[in-house]
């Protein structure tokens, strides 16, 4: 059986932030602990995209809002009846825990702004080329160090960052798991829907459907345009599409 490919959209701009952020959270995971030069450039390239960001938005603030919005909805649960209470206050233990850690940490990515070596070598990262030896000889330096040194210094950057990755990934699973919808057809290659205080929706495709969507839409509304990869395929009529709304 030929496993779908699942599209996300965010409905408003703080969701577009959080999936951004989740985005580039999952790259630095996924080569922190490789170990070729090739794979500790993008690194950096990643970390310092998320702190691009991080100086742009107040994310602690919006994101400990958030929390606390959905704090309120599961305790709202409580007096609903056969709700499985123990799983209920298990979540709303969870929680506050990444409650606490988001509100008593420092401005996210603050400690990564007032690292010397990560300060030194930032700016020559935008720059196309950027990060070779004759432009960034202490970076070279660096990547010559012994591997366990790169990889401590490594872990030791992307533990400043597990308050706000852990509350992140907690509320980012809450709201994916509160999804609801099913299978939809697709008339013409568009689909437009009703979404009353919808934040996200996903979507799951055949890949052999050879098309993929552009979303548009806000909390109330949203629309999907199918458009073929290329000139081998067509947008087929009655498309059947996998529609969630969270």
């Amino acid at each position: 059986m030929t496993s779908l490919t699942v599209y996300e959209h965010p409905l408003n701009e703080q969701v577009r932030i959080y999936l951004r952020l989740e985005y580039l959270l999952n790259q630095l995971d996924e080569v922190s602990g490789l170990s070729a030069p090739c794979h500790h450039i993008q690194f950096f390239r990643s970390l310092f995209d998320l702190l691009e960001i991080l100086e742009q938005v107040q994310v602690k603030a919006d994101l400990a809002k958030d929390l606390d919005k959905l704090k309120k909805k599961l305790k709202a649960w409580a007096d609903v009846p056969q709700v499985d209470q123990t799983q209920l206050n298990q979540l709303l233990d969870r929680l506050a825990a990444h409650q606490r850690s988001v509100l008593q940490a420092k401005r996210f990515g603050q400690a990564l702004r007032e690292d010397r070596f990560l300060t030194s070598i930032k700016q020559r990262f935008s720059i196309p080329g950027g990060s070779c030896s004759f432009d960034l000889p202490v970076f070279h330096y660096w990547l010559h160090q012994p591997l366990a040194a790169r990889q401590n210094a490594i872990q030791t950057w992307m533990d400043t960052l597990s308050p706000l990755r852990d509350a992140l990934a907690f509320w980012l699973q809450l709201t994916r798991e509160s999804a609801h919808g099913g299978t939809a057809t697709v008339q013409q290659g568009f689909y437009q829907q009703e979404a009353d205080g919808a934040c996200l929706i996903q979507l799951k495709l055949a890949p052999d459907l050879g098309v993929y969507p552009l979303v548009s839409g806000h909390k109330n509304r949203f629309a999907i345009r199918f458009m073929p990869f290329d000139d081998d395929h067509e947008v087929a009529d009655n498309m059947p599409v996998h529609i969630s709304v969270c």
